[in-house]
Formats: C-alpha cells, sequence, structure tokens
C-alpha cells in the first residue's frame, strides 16, 4: 500500500489490522518492530499500561497495542517529524485515547518526563527498538532523522535503560531488540536493572548466524539469564517459516518465546 504524502508511504502490518505511514526513505520501521511487540506476553486482556521508548512512528507501540485491546500505552520520540507521523498513525488505527505520542528526549531532566505523563514506576510494560549503529564508528545516513534513527552516542544505551528501568513499575516486563553483535553492550546497559533476563537469537536462515536478538526480562527479578534457541525467519527462498508468518501477519506470540 503506498498511499501517503510525497514523501511517505502507509504501510500494511498485521495483516491488515495496522497501518503505518512512515517516510519514504530513510528510517523505515518494519520486521524487527514487530517481532519486538510480539515479544511481550500477556493476558489477552491485561489492562496495563505500555511504553514504547524511542518510537520512531509508532510501529512496535501501535503493534503491541492492537495485539492488547485492553492496554494503554505512550509512545516517546524525540524527532518532530517521526513524532508527528506517530501521532497520525494513532488517529488512523483508531487508538486516540488508548495510545499518546511524547515528543521529547528519553534521556532529559526527570521533572520534564515527568511534566509529559512518563512518572517512575508507572508502566507495566516498556519496549524499544534502540538505534543500533554508534556514532563516530559507523556509516550513517546523510538525512538528519534518519541518522538520529539509526545512530546513538557512544554510552547512551545506559542511559535508555536507565529511562526505562526508571519508567518500569515493580514487577514490569522489559523487552528491546539489536544487533546479534551488540549483545555484550545490551546486557552491559541493563546491568542490574532487570533480571530473569532472556535472549533470543534470530536467524535469518537455518545454519546462519544470528543477526538480531531479542532481550527482555523483568524488574526486580534475581533469575539467572537465559539463552533460548533461536528463531529462524525464512525456509527455502525469501518466505518467511509459517511460524514467522503467524506473527507478522496474526499477531501470534513469537514461536521461541512459547516455554
Amino acid at each position: 500500500m503506498n498511499e501517503g504524502g510525497a514523501d511517505t508511504t502507509v504501510d500494511v502490518f498485521l495483516g491488515g489490522r495496522l497501518l503505518i505511514e512512515q517516510p519514504a526513505k530513510g528510517f523505515r520501521a518494519g520486521l524487527d518492530a514487530v517481532l519486538l511487540a510480539a515479544s511481550v506476553v500477556i493476558e489477552p486482556d491485561a489492562p496495563v499500561g505500555f511504553l514504547d521508548a524511542g518510537a520512531g512512528v509508532g510501529t512496535a507501540g501501535l503493534c503491541f497495542g492492537v495485539r492488547y485491546p485492553a492496554a494503554r500505552g505512550v509512545l516517546v520520540e524525540v524527532a518532530p517529524q517521526l513524532a508527528r507521523l506517530a501521532e497520525a498513525n494513532v488517529v488512523r488505527n483508531g487508538l486516540t485515547g488508548r495510545v499518546r505520542v511524547v515528543e521529547t528526549d528519553l534521556t532529559g531532566p526527570a521533572h520534564v518526563l515527568a511534566e509529559n505523563g512518563i512518572a517512575p514506576a508507572k508502566f507495566d510494560v516498556v519496549i524499544a527498538n534502540p538505534p543500533y549503529l554508534e556514532n563516530g564508528r559507523n556509516r550513517l545516513p546523510e538525512d538528519k532523522v534518519a541518522a538520529g534513527a539509526f545512530g546513538m552516542e557512544a554510552g547512551s544505551l545506559e542511559a535508555w535503560m536507565k529511562f526505562m528501568a526508571r519508567a518500569a513499575a515493580a514487577d514490569a516486563v522489559m523487552s528491546l531488540i539489536h544487533r546479534a553483535d551488540a549483545l555484550g553492550i545490551v546486557l552491559a546497559a541493563i546491568g542490574s536493572r532487570f533480571g530473569a533476563l532472556r535472549v533470543l537469537p534470530i536467524h535469518p536462515r537455518e545454519g546462519e548466524r544470528a543477526h538480531r536478538i531479542i532481550v527482555s526480562g523483568r524488574k526486580g527479578s534475581r533469575a539467572p539469564l537465559q539463552i533460548l534457541p533461536g528463531l529462524v525467519l525464512h525456509g527455502t527462498g525469501n518466505a518467511f517459516l509459517p511460524d514467522v508468518q503467524a506473527v507478522l501477519r496474526d499477531g501470534a506470540m513469537l514461536p521461541g518465546l512459547r516455554v
């Protein structure tokens, strides 16, 4: 589906249950956002509060909101262009009143966050699809919005985790998706803020190295870390395997988390 503004497209997610307007070039949400939203497993009718940190155009948070109709959430995004698109996507998908967008820097002062309704220990679920590349060490897109979505300063991931831990309620669930080769950086940033960590490697195909990881955990838990069996995305060719297709089209939970 290619309707949208001159510089945007409107794309179909979850088998048509969700329509997302996003930039036609540069930062574009897709598979990672849907997998992230499917990595949190709660009761279907649980009236949880959720937070999507660095939400971009809102894809992951809105996927979560569609999957769980009783959930209410906040999408936090610092880039004005992406925040405006996220707001339009909330309206487009009939989620006004359940999901709102806050345009602010999540690493900013605590009183500014509180003024925007992001109070400490407020959210039952916190998710993030943070920038994957480190400024100064990776080539970033020339477009400033895309560069901000893909790159962050060295050490900034820890600031994100500090924000997420502060916003998370006692026993809250945390989940984020990142590059597989950044696992050490991710675990170091999480530190002791969340326990019961579970690492789900994501492989493009059987026998290939993982290129993504989903790391989930629970605030206040002291349970040890687990490395889960990897999730393979594709079979022969580029077709998604049936279990993955069910996640992308039907909003099913990730098969790698069925424990």
